[in-house]
């Protein structure tokens, strides 16, 4: 039976991929969004960190941490967009995909933890 972690995992890295990879390929949508738009993306952020960080803050082992963090950092994205939807977005250059590459190499770690690691 799967722990939580490895539940929570196979669900968020799996996303993760898909989100960085169709980021890198469409960053150019974040150009003139609306900031509704920015202020709904942070709001599903928000509360999908809130329901991470509230059923599963544990912090060891990695794979644990490495899914809490997740929680964290989501909750961090969903906050800075709520509070600042106007903000300028990430303009694309080499700083930005090495970000998109950061996050999708985390989605491919939190995938090996929730379909590999038992």
């Amino acid at each position: 039976m799967a722990s939580p972690t490895q539940r929570i995992a196979a669900v968020l890295g799996p996303t993760l991929i898909a989100v960085t990879a169709s980021e890198a390929i469409n960053l150019e949508i974040w150009n003139d969004v609306h900031p509704t738009l920015t202020y709904l993306n942070g709001l599903l952020f928000f509360v999908g960190g809130t329901v991470i960080v509230t059923s599963h803050n544990q912090w060891r082992p990695v794979s644990a941490l490495l899914v809490t963090l997740a929680g964290w950092l989501l909750v961090l994205a969903g906050s800075y967009r709520l509070f600042f939807p106007t903000a300028p977005q990430l303009a694309p250059g080499p700083s930005t995909y090495a970000l998109i590459a950061l996050l999708g190499a985390y989605g491919v770690a939190l995938s090996f933890v929730g379909f590999f690691r038992h």
